[in-house]
């Protein structure tokens, strides 16, 4: 069992974006201290490399009223919030194309940036973040190579190591985002956020692993289940 507290995260879903910005702007500190891993429902590629080591992904189709429900119920809190949204069109997605591409990223020194850009482009632009001409155009305006970030889902090692994650999520139990994980304490969707940070601080804190303050994420270690606030 890992010691390390986990985030989950996804850039696909939309409660997971409005953690992630809970996350930084209120609770930097816990942001600072856990493990960002990148949860993506596997393609066709990635589910067969799975199987091949034993595991399933845990997903489970949404239904249309769920559909229906998210539509709504994200429209009422990003008012809440004040953010801006634009809801993307997503048409035969491949989601390792931005989330593989994330590593890429974090392995240039990019991956908060990477992560907030690619958000700001789904989530506020409504762009196609499967589509690796967006996710090139998000790399060349971090300065990382294009054709690398954009073309990660056609490497051979990054799929490996897209599945190793993939039998990380299997392991530690995440059926959808935000998921937030320590030890034996598991916390699933951005209204459980609260918990989540107090229990951390109240572990790690008084060993002084966490710092008072960040001033940034750090993100160097490295599906539809929907709720009010947890979602794949």
């Amino acid at each position: 069992m890992s010691k390390n507290p986990k985030f989950y995260f996804s850039l696909r879903s939309p409660y997971s974006w409005m953690a992630y910005r809970d996350l930084l702007e209120r609770y930097p500190d816990v942001a600072e201290a856990v493990e960002w891993i990148p949860f993506f429902e596997p393609d066709a590629l990635s589910e067969r490399m799975l199987t091949e080591r034993g595991e399933e992904f845990p997903y489970s189709a949404m239904s249309r009223a769920k559909h229906f429900y998210i539509l709504q119920d994200v429209g009422r809190l990003t008012k809440a919030r004040g953010l801006p949204l634009t809801w993307p069109v997503d048409r035969e997605p491949v989601w390792e194309v931005p989330h593989l591409g994330y590593l890429v990223a974090l392995r240039g020194g990019k991956g908060p940036e990477y992560i907030a850009a690619v958000y700001r482009a789904r989530w506020e632009l409504g762009l196609n973040i499967c589509d690796p001409a967006v996710i090139a155009d998000v790399a060349t305006s971090l300065g990382l190579d294009p054709v690398e970030v954009s073309t990660a889902s056609d490497d051979p090692l990054l799929r490996e190591e897209g599945v190793e994650i993939l039998l990380r999520i299997c392991k530690d139990g995440v059926f959808g985002v935000p998921f937030f994980v320590h030890r034996f304490s598991r916390y699933w969707g951005m209204d459980r956020l609260d918990e989540f940070a107090a229990h951390l601080r109240s572990k790690l804190a008084p060993a002084g692993a966490l710092p008072a303050t960040a001033s940034s994420v750090s993100t160097g270690r490295s599906s539809e289940e929907s709720h009010a606030g947890g979602c794949g």
